[in-house]
């Protein structure tokens, strides 16, 4: 066989898109592999490091190590003039050990009426008293001695250590300066409450969690500003507006920390150019990948644990593109029809 009909008998192998599939993986390892300013969003929510069971495992550090290491991957995929978006929420109960012990006097839900007034009283006379001999002779229980005494009861959970509100948008942002990528715009959104995430409420004056961030970080370069991306109304409405009031997913069976599609639409068709790309490193059930293919985008997502990648992938590929956002599903109340 000559060279000319062994060339021609070659077969011409087109290069496989990294891009339009859903990989189950450590992001870390699979953003490396994707080509260089080949991303024009990246909108994704991590794990929030609040006891959700898909993050028990990680330690504090390792959730650091976590989200820095897959901000900082984002210096060299994203586009320049792109965007990262980062949902996420501040951590509402982070024990510090260092910080000295909150106490209360909770004078609305005592169920012993013994004061502290009282226990002095007797200490004056029996200074050498210890909490059960002062229980013994008031009629209650130790532990409502040390309550009285210390306002906090040293049994059960309040051994543990104290706890404070943890900001975690100032290291999101240090993460991201350091990788090269900059601040460019913040919205808040505000979601239901959370009444069974924020039992405090009834017996302190924290409010209860009902709104979370999504933070915009750019990638210095040109960015295309299309004004036709949105209509006036939706430009009035939500476009140029600091405040998303969104309805949260009110069911949790396939995933414990879904946000709706309506948030992802919002970010996707405002940051991210038509027949762009949107990649989302913790797609979770597949919400970002699902919206951006009815939006016309190419898309890629990632996520660590085969259960969510599963349903990801299905919600995505029976996602359907539309020619107008006016027609998605969630528009007129109704669900995605990716949603099952």
């Amino acid at each position: 066989m000559s060279h000319t009909e062994v060339a021609a008998r070659r077969v011409v192998r087109t290069p496989v898109s990294p891009f339009n599939r859903i990989v189950t993986g450590d992001a870390r390892k699979v953003l490396v592999s994707l080509p260089k300013e080949s991303v024009d969003l990246s909108f994704w929510s991590p794990p929030y490091y609040v006891g959700k069971s898909y993050e028990k495992h990680l330690s504090f550090e390792d959730w650091e190590n976590l989200i820095s290491e897959v901000i900082r991957q984002h210096e060299r995929i994203l586009c320049k003039g792109g965007f990262m978006a980062v949902n996420i929420a501040d951590i509402l109960c982070f024990p510090d050990p260092a910080i000295p012990r909150f106490q209360a006097n909770n004078v609305n839900g005592k169920k012993n009426s013994v004061t502290r007034d009282q226990i002095l009283e007797v200490l004056k006379e029996s200074p050498n008293a210890n909490r059960y001999e002062l229980a013994d002779v008031l009629g209650c229980s130790e532990q409502t001695i040390q309550r009285r005494l210390e306002n906090n009861n040293v049994r059960g959970g309040k051994q543990t250590a104290s706890t404070k509100v943890l900001l975690t948008g100032s290291m999101i942002a240090k993460w991201a300066e350091y990788s090269g990528l900059y601040l460019y715009d913040r919205r808040i959104w505000h979601k239901d409450p959370c009444w069974m995430n924020s039992r405090w409420h009834s017996n302190s004056y924290r409010s209860v969690d009902e709104f979370e961030y999504i933070y915009i970080f750019w990638k210095p370069g040109i960015t295309e500003y299309d004004r036709d991306r949105l209509t006036s109304r939706e430009w009035a409405d939500w476009g140029s507006r600091g405040v998303w009031q969104i309805a949260s997913i009110r069911r949790n069976d396939r995933h414990e920390a879904e946000f709706p599609e309506q948030l992802a639409e919002r970010i996707i068709r405002l940051f991210s150019p038509n027949n762009g790309t949107v990649i989302d490193p913790f797609v979770g059930t597949g919400t970002t990948t699902a919206v951006a293919k009815m939006l016309g985008r190419q898309w890629l997502g990632i996520d660590a644990r085969a259960e969510y990648t599963r349903i990801a992938r299905h919600r995505t590929s029976t996602a359907v593109s539309t020619s107008s956002a006016s027609t998605l599903p969630w528009q007129d109340g109704r669900r995605c029809p990716c949603s099952f």
